[in-house]
């Protein structure tokens, strides 16, 4: 029993890592991954330079004085209680330029590579509707004529009906084409 336990928790784990969700997601963080590395040098390289211009070179730099006195002893270690806020903007910064990247770099072109291939995709389920439906409407028209000439043929030849007479009628109280009684046409 504990052999069949452990094929189906294999098999049941193999199933897990082959699904489509686990191999995008993996494909995603790899992805990821490199990308932060592209981020950072966008906002070390030129945000930093443009924020340094108007202050500090470093975000990090910014701090506020919740409880003095403030500043850094011998050691090495912060004296006070300092508010690092410019470490949360640094952060802030990177996300937002993080998400504009994916985003107009990645995310954008996809979808409106995507939205191409569905207007391509319903242009040619259009074509194949306009052409079902020119068939069906050949169809109905084929259909009016055989009624029309039978309607005419049951008008030279005596009523409908009648037996022996391929028109439509009602024989022996069944509802149908003549010949085949109960058919239902």
């Amino acid at each position: 029993m504990s052999e069949q336990k452990k094929e189906s928790v294999l098999a049941g784990f193999k199933a897990f890592l082959m699904r489509g969700n686990v191999v995008d997601l993996a494909v995603a963080v790899v992805i990821g991954a490199a990308f932060t590395n592209i981020v950072n040098s966008v906002v070390k390289g030129i945000i930093s330079p443009v924020v340094g211009a108007v202050g500090t070179k470093s975000l990090d730099g910014y701090t506020s004085c919740l409880k003095g006195p403030c500043g850094i002893d011998a050691k090495g270690d912060a004296i006070g209680v300092n508010i690092l806020w410019g470490s949360v903007l640094n952060a802030a910064l990177t996300f937002l330029i993080t998400a504009a990247v994916v985003y107009f770099l990645m995310v954008l072109p996809m979808a409106k590579y995507l939205a191409r291939l569905e207007q391509r995709r319903r242009a040619r389920e259009g074509v194949q509707e306009t052409v079902e439906i020119t068939e069906l409407a050949v169809l109905k028209e084929i259909r009016d004529e055989l009624v029309a000439q039978r309607a005419h043929q049951n008008g030279q030849y005596g009523q409908p009906g009648q037996s022996g007479h391929a028109g439509y009628g009602n024989q022996g109280g069944q509802g149908g084409y003549s010949g085949h009684p109960g058919s239902g046409y």
